[in-house]
């Protein structure tokens, strides 16, 4: 087995990734990693970290706005620091796990930007860029998937659209008018945010030495979690109901399948954007494996990144 290293894990505060992380840090001796906790600073922050410090493991909380990219960048320095000063072990793996559906589409982030298409994948995009040359080989990034990309039975049964892939720009773009686009926009906003996971994971692989290994991760349907805390009191309602169903995904199932990603041998080979629902290797939709995009997204990220705040996308 590879020595554990150091994990970073964004969005480690609730739910998945706090999950994620406390499995982690509840390994045994020798199969423990260190810890980098980039999350909203504050209660929620430093309460995840005390809890894993007192299951063993040595841990790093970031404080960081991932809807700033100033933010993510001030975070990527930060890691980078430890590493280079050695107050944690070498980076073997990152968790971007980070995310969120806003309910509004023209909510901007503080960089102009869409704010589910920022955090979701804009924010992830910057800090893996940031940090692509702090990873000691044999490393792994994971990206967190979702199946909404794509309209299976049950999602078209539930009315939870699938994406509707545009010009990278155009999906950056804040909505406008004086009327909120409505719970339809934001899921759509939140498929495509998914899908550009998907094409970012394979050109990622394509542009990353042979050491880092690219792979997407995929939970499973967690009704009820905070992710749609912006959607309406009845659908929460709802969403908080139907994840009391037996056989649904939860956080605390679904948390320690995420940590075994970063961590388990069983996952060692795993690249080129590989896709694994909870347990299972999973062949992806055609959809999702379009070279031209693939490309065209990634130059237009490194556009948007560089130029944040520059853009007049209205």
């Amino acid at each position: 087995m590879t020595e554990p290293g150091t994990v970073l894990i964004t969005g480690p505060t609730r739910n998945l990734g706090r999950h994620a992380a406390l499995s982690m840090a509840g390994r045994p001796d020798g199969h423990r990693p260190d810890l980098l906790l980039v999350g909203r600073a504050g209660r929620d922050l430093t309460a995840v970290a005390e809890e894993t410090r007192a299951l063993g493991a040595r841990v790093h909380e970031i404080g960081c706005d991932l809807a700033s990219l100033a933010d993510v960048r001030a975070a990527a320095a930060t890691a980078r620091d430890a590493l280079a000063a050695g107050a944690v072990r070498p980076l073997r793996a990152l968790v971007a796990n980070a995310g969120t559906m806003s309910p509004d589409t023209r909510r901007a982030s503080a960089d102009g930007y869409e704010m589910t298409f920022a955090v979701n994948y804009l924010a992830h995009a910057q800090l893996i860029g940031d940090l692509l040359g702090s990873f000691t080989a044999p490393a792994r990034v994971v990206l967190l998937g979702s199946n909404t990309y794509h309209a299976n039975f049950w999602r078209k049964l539930l009315h939870v659209p699938e994406a509707d892939w545009a010009d990278p720009f155009e999906l950056a773009r804040p909505a406008t008018g004086e009327q909120a686009p409505g719970m339809a926009a934001s899921g759509i906003a939140y498929s495509n945010a998914k899908l550009a996971i998907l094409y970012y994971a394979h050109e990622l692989q394509r542009r990353v030495g042979a050491g880092i290994n690219v792979s997407v991760f995929e939970p499973g349907w967690m009704p009820g979690t905070a992710l749609g805390r912006g959607a309406p009191k009845a659908l929460q309602a709802i969403s908080r109901a139907l994840g009391r169903i037996p056989g649904a995904s939860t956080p605390l199932r679904s948390g320690p399948l995420l940590a075994a990603m970063a961590l388990d041998d069983t996952w060692a080979e795993l690249r080129d954007g590989a896709f694994v629902l909870k347990t299972k290797l999973t062949e992806v939709q055609p959809i999702a494996h379009n070279p031209s995009r693939e490309h065209h997204l990634w130059e237009a990220t490194a556009n948007l990144l560089k130029h944040a705040g520059e853009h007049n996308l209205s």
